[in-house]
């Protein structure tokens, strides 16, 4: 039978998320307030089935809808990168299994999170109220459109990759604002690019090569 985080020993739990953090402070998550908000959340919540018991393992893992949970140092590294203030409203686009976003619900204001699928929205909804994280608004929709009727917002966080930087979220960023989104023509080459939206267009930084699912338009079939 899977042992899941909740089976073990207070002693060892505890060694893993000890672990756990050195892990992301190894690999460059240095700001402090995005370590506090990742001690806070248990990934062990968010990874179910035969995975649990790898939940503090500084690797990606599947979830449901053929998605997956990322590595937890590329999640730390895009919300460092995303500098979210505590008056910010953030979007974010991918919920998947909603970690990424109950994280951003620690460091914002307000939190939005878009998927496709409704299993996963659904999923993530309980864990939300679970977790008694009412700052999170989870929506099943087409990311690649973004939530015209909510921005323009100070935030967006991308979690799948596009072969550019979606024309309708650089357009719902906020000027001063920022957007993390990996970008790449196919699953093997993709970087981590930071956008800045600036008074008379858009600054780019590229940060890291990455590995995500690809960013898909339309309401998938779960």
């Amino acid at each position: 039978m899977t042992q899941g985080p909740e089976d073990l020993p207070a002693s060892e739990l505890a060694e893993r998320k000890m672990r756990f953090l050195f892990a992301l402070r190894s690999r460059g998550v240095t700001d402090a307030r995005v370590l506090t908000a990742m001690e806070r959340i248990d990934r062990g919540l968010f990874v179910r089935n035969v995975f649990a018991d790898r939940a503090y393992e500084d690797m990606p893992l599947p979830i449901a809808c053929g998605q997956t949970i990322s590595q937890p140092s590329v999640v730390g590294l895009m919300t460092q990168a995303l500098q979210v203030s505590p008056r910010d409203t953030v979007l974010e686009i991918g919920t998947g299994s909603g970690y990424q976003a109950a994280i951003l619900s620690q460091l914002a204001r307000r939190v939005y999170t878009v998927d496709r699928y409704r299993r996963l929205v659904r999923e993530a909804a309980e864990l939300f109220r679970q977790l008694d994280l009412v700052n999170i608004t989870p929506i099943t929709a087409d990311g690649s459109h973004g939530l015209p009727d909510q921005a323009p917002f100070d935030r967006i966080i991308v979690t799948a990759a596009a072969e550019d930087p979606p024309g309708p979220l650089l357009e719902q960023l906020k000027p001063g604002g920022i957007m993390v989104v990996p970008v790449g023509q196919s699953d093997a080459v993709q970087a981590l690019i930071k956008v800045t939206r600036t008074q008379s267009g858009f600054d780019y930084e590229e940060l890291r090569p990455v590995r995500f699912v690809p960013l898909v338009e339309g309401l998938g079939s779960e």
